[in-house]
């Protein structure tokens, strides 16, 4: 084997180590979960999302809501497992982020897991009840195809013993599904009717009993187009303070090139704003540079 292509192995191995002891909460915020057939370990990261509350424009509801519901958590009152469902690049993952921006200092964390390790949902709470601190598992684009069984073990999780009685873990989700999991006309012609009463095919029943298990639903939509400007000004702004950029807000073509923008992307929302408002802010700053 060429040294050069040794020597990525060796590194990718070595990666792939597990570490010694367990991550220091103090220093690291977040982190990521990551499973094998031969180990499992937290991944510190000591950075986080620079994005505040007070960035996200246009879901004042949803963002004081899952506030609150943090805030009853920390505060060591019941609060629920939170699913935020709804149209893409509406700020769903980025109000997560920014919630432990706003709340690390008073104990919080989270933990980013992936799909597929859910199964291991009831040893990551094992792990982390011995903690002083309040940990938010966070599962990002949460969804399941008709087939996938591991809905199931997450719906299990969720509703076990071990997890129920987590009093310092909670289950944060996003998705663009509101239960999760794809609906078809052959699960409606399973309803039926009784003396009056609709009821529904056992297979909605199981595909919408997952989504139960989260007692807090946020919806999220895309934005109209005073909105949507609104946080193109935002962003604009933000990124021409730190960059140390002049840019004129008032420019007509400021305004058309960000509605040309988004026409280009088909969607009006927080992540296609914050996109042309970096794209907007280099190219005025490439003029005097």
């Amino acid at each position: 084997m060429a040294q050069p292509l040794l020597d990525k192995v060796l590194a990718r191995v070595l990666e792939l180590l597990p570490e010694t002891g367990e991550l220091d909460w103090a220093k690291h915020p977040a982190a990521i979960w990551r499973q094998s057939p031969w180990y499992s370990r937290f991944i510190g990261f000591s950075q986080m999302d620079e994005t505040g509350l007070d960035d996200l424009l246009n879901i004042d509801e949803q963002k004081s809501k899952l506030v609150a519901n943090t805030e009853q958590f920390l505060a060591g009152l019941p609060a629920n497992n939170a699913l935020l469902w709804g149209a893409r690049g509406t700020g769903k993952s980025t109000l997560i982020h920014a919630l432990l921006n706003a709340y690390h200092e008073q104990g919080l964390r989270l933990v980013e897991i992936k799909k597929e390790d859910l199964a291991t949902l009831s040893e990551i709470v094992e792990r982390l009840a011995s903690f002083p601190f309040k940990f938010i598992v966070f599962c990002d684009d949460l969804s399941f195809t008709v087939d996938d069984p591991s809905y199931k073990e997450l719906k299990s999780a969720l509703e076990g013993s071990i997890f129920k009685t987590a009093a310092n873990v909670l289950v944060y989700a996003t998705s663009n599904r509101r239960h999760l999991v794809p609906e078809t006309m052959a699960d409606n012609q399973r309803a039926r009717m009784d003396q009056g009463e609709l009821h529904e095919g056992e297979a909605i029943e199981e595909k919408i009993s997952l989504s139960d298990r989260f007692g807090l639903w946020l919806s999220f939509y895309g934005f109209k187009q005073s909105a949507y400007l609104k946080v193109v000004s935002h962003w604009v702004t933000k990124f021409a303070a730190r960059y140390e950029v002049e840019v004129d807000q008032s420019d007509p073509e400021l305004r058309a090139e960000a509605l040309r923008w988004a026409l280009a992307r088909g969607a009006r929302n927080g992540r296609t704003a914050q996109y042309f408002a970096r794209h907007w802010v280099g190219q005025e700053g490439l003029k005097t540079r």
